[in-house]
């Protein structure tokens, strides 16, 4: 009887141990998040105060990364949620997502929420022509004013650009030339142009910080890049725009597959979707994706005139541009 009794408790024990961990589980939310150090750390903040009972994990990851665990781990990824994906590799790993259609959309702008509603907005980032004036001037060089005037002699080595290969903007303004040119024409330019390029940076931020170093004088690079280092750092740069726009990427922002039946997730995301996504707007990356937006960070360009990006987010598209890339 001891035995049994003995077997009993050890069961017991087992069971309500098991209990106490699911409990504990259904407190655990994993984000995976695509946003800069400084963004990432403004989001746990904001989850910390408003969720302090529950275990929030944002894990950062790079675009790269971020996408190729979803696409290899699919429904079964530890994520519950995606923030700041970029849009070509949300529609490929799409079906990992749960359907959001329950959520009104109608606070975003029409034009940038997928009709198959598997993820919502989360920003849009711009891509511009940035200068160094002092730069310029102290070599007797005009501001340009148009891609040809790139392809000039005496700006040799002293443009900077990200390769598209690994940079999401840099593939931006690929894409938009090829969209604004034709494919051919816009391949022939970027021929020319390497032959000016001081170097194709890996990183997307990599032209901007040529611009600071002195290193460049001009850089076709992040327009968010360049305006925090203007106001955190007083960098001396100016922001241009030429006549085919400016090129953009959309990020969004959404919930795994199975995960949105967890009441945890639900809220967090619930959470993203009214508080988050709102304040890294105010206070980061401000060009619009709401209808009722304002823009109110120093030096950020207002009514940004916008390429056009269309197949952008087709993802078999930019591999198949991508591969006739020489540099």
């Amino acid at each position: 009887m001891a035995k049994k009794l003995c077997a009993a408790g050890i069961i017991l024990i087992a069971l309500l141990g098991l209990g106490s961990c699911g409990k504990k589980n259904d407190n655990k939310v994993v984000i995976y998040a695509s946003t800069e150090d400084f963004r990432t750390e403004h989001i746990q903040k904001l989850l910390k105060e408003r969720f302090p009972d529950y275990d929030i994990t944002v894990q950062f990851l790079s675009t790269g990364n971020h996408a190729a665990k979803l696409k290899a781990e699919g429904t079964s990824t530890e994520a519950d949620i995606s923030i700041c994906l970029e849009e070509s590799y949300l529609e490929n790993v799409k079906d990992v997502f749960a359907d959001l259609s329950s959520y009104d959309a109608s606070e975003f702008l029409p034009e940038l929420v997928p009709a198959h509603r598997r993820y919502l907005p989360w920003d849009r980032g711009s891509a511009s022509i940035i200068i160094n004036r002092k730069m310029l001037n102290d070599r007797g060089l005009p501001v340009p004013t148009s891609y040809a005037d790139l392809l000039k002699p005496e700006y040799k080595d002293l443009v900077s650009m990200a390769n598209p290969k690994t940079s999401g903007s840099a593939y931006s303004f690929l894409k938009s030339l090829v969209n604004a040119w034709g494919e051919d024409e816009a391949l022939a330019y970027f021929d020319k142009f390497a032959e000016n390029v001081l170097q194709f940076t890996t990183s997307g931020s990599g032209p901007v910080n040529a611009l600071i170093q002195g290193e460049a004088a001009v850089a076709l690079g992040m327009t968010f890049h360049a305006v925090e280092v203007m106001n955190k750092d007083g960098a001396d740069l100016e922001i241009l725009f030429f006549e085919e726009g400016a090129p953009y990427n959309i990020t969004g922002m959404a919930m795994i597959k199975g995960k949105e039946t967890r009441p945890a997730v639900k809220e967090v995301f619930d959470f993203t979707m009214t508080k988050l996504v709102r304040d890294d707007k105010e206070l980061f990356l401000p060009e619009q994706i709401m209808v009722n937006q304002t823009n109110n960070i120093p030096n950020y360009p207002r009514n940004i005139p916008y390429a056009d990006m269309t197949g952008a987010q087709d993802m078999a598209e930019k591999e198949r541009i991508l591969n006739k890339w020489k540099y």
